[in-house]
């Protein structure tokens, strides 16, 4: 397979069951390019998570003050904070003190959050807080240890959990685990084990589930000892690693990426999936280096391949929101459309600063492009009602001042 476009050939796409219970938010049309004027800016560090709770947005990252939009005093906020969507302002009362950085969030019942990361307090990498007031919720207990959090996604009573940990409250799990949303008690009927790290120690990246998947990405080559470079899929009904697989990721991109694999979402209907990537330039390869790609979610066979590939050229992608109408990517690249370039704009090349937009079924980038400052990159997206929301580390976003948080209203 040799790819001499930004795009692999669209394959035949599967049947679908059931609709999922939380993959993204459907939207009919691309976002506006003009980013709303409300959103607080965070003024130092980075964004890397969202969550939404009602119409609470809270951010987490490692940063350590926010600023409302309209102005006033600069609020101290360490690594987490909470905005009203509607009017950006800024919670008083969810000011939790986090000893360390947040990466990852999900809404939780009853007015509540998920929070993971590197932090010791109030618990070990994992909390549940009240959105009212920031304390924690006391019957949710699931220290974490050996390890961080990077990845959250619920379903129902259902809480899993990614990282590169190895043990949760007294039960040991590497990396992966599913407990009890309500009460944070690991369930020992989920065991199933990535294994055997690429270049160093074991870690899941990024998870997006439907309801009878979930997709998980990192650094392993084996789920349960079956081979899954670096992404697989688990059969929620069962409990299992997925007959799902894929070689595309087992080719190794620059020595200094040895996992490379980013960020992942799930189409609002479940029926595919996007991952995005850093590596490394690799020209007039099939690497999927600095790309997004498209999977199946339910394609049968031993050796799924890639519907489409984007290829950026030689810069990271970090996250990526499928909407329905648009697959958002975010890194800090220069061009989408772009698998001839190595660190330069080849063949077809379209410029797309920070930020871009892919068809959904073509794969070619769509004409929106907003821009940003491109700095580390953009490590957040969320899809809402109301628009796309981005966290990232630059303060320029759409051409204005919007400081590691904004949004670009729906259309």
């Amino acid at each position: 397979m040799r790819l001499t476009t930004a795009l692999i050939a669209v394959t035949s796409l599967a049947v679908l069951p059931a609709a999922p219970a939380s993959a993204g938010l459907r939207q009919s049309h691309v976002v506006s390019e003009n980013p709303v004027d409300t959103t607080p800016h965070v003024l130092d560090g980075i964004v890397t998570a969202f969550a939404l709770v009602g119409r609470t947005v809270v951010v987490g990252g490692e940063f350590s003050a926010v600023r409302e939009a309209r102005g006033g005093a600069d609020l101290q906020r360490a690594n987490v904070f909470a905005f009203d969507l509607p009017t950006g302002r800024v919670l008083p009362g969810f000011a939790p003190d986090l000893d360390g950085p947040v990466s990852a969030l999900a809404p939780g019942p009853g007015g509540t959050v998920y929070v993971g990361g590197a932090f010791t307090w109030p618990s070990r990498g994992l909390t549940r807080l009240r959105v009212s007031d920031g304390a924690p919720v006391s019957s949710f207990s699931a220290p974490v240890y050996a390890g961080e959090v990077t990845s959250l996604v619920r379903l129902g009573r259902a809480l899993y959990v990614g990282g590169d940990f190895g043990r949760i409250g007294r039960s040991a799990r590497t990396a992966l685990a599913r407990v009890d949303a309500e009460t944070g008690a690991v369930d020992p009927r989920f065991t199933v084990t990535p294994g055997d790290g690429r270049g160093g120690g074991v870690g899941i990246y990024a998870m997006a589930a439907t309801s009878d998947r979930l997709v998980v990405d990192g650094s392993f080559t084996t789920l349960d000892g079956l081979r899954r470079p670096q992404l697989g899929v688990i059969d929620l009904t069962t409990g299992r690693v997925a007959g799902w697989h894929t070689e595309a990721y087992a080719p190794g991109c620059k020595p200094d990426f040895p996992s490379y694999v980013r960020g992942l979402d799930v189409s609002p209907d479940g029926s595919y999936f996007v991952v995005v990537t850093t590596g490394g330039p690799a020209p007039r390869t099939t690497k999927l280096c600095d790309s997004a790609a498209r999977f199946e979610t339910y394609a049968k066979g031993d050796a799924v391949r890639p519907t489409w590939v984007n290829l950026t050229g030689g810069d990271s992608l970090y996250a990526v929101a499928v909407t329905g109408s648009a697959v958002y990517v975010g890194g800090h690249q220069r061009w989408l459309n772009n698998p001839r370039g190595a660190d330069t704009a080849g063949p077809g090349a379209v410029h797309r600063p920070g930020i871009g937009a892919i068809h959904p079924v073509t794969g070619r980038a769509l004409r929106w492009n907003p821009t940003r400052e491109r700095g580390i990159g953009v490590k957040a997206f969320l899809t809402v009602k109301a628009g796309l929301l981005v966290g990232s580390d630059t303060t320029e976003l759409g051409h204005e001042y919007h400081a590691r948080v904004g949004m670009f209203p729906a259309a």
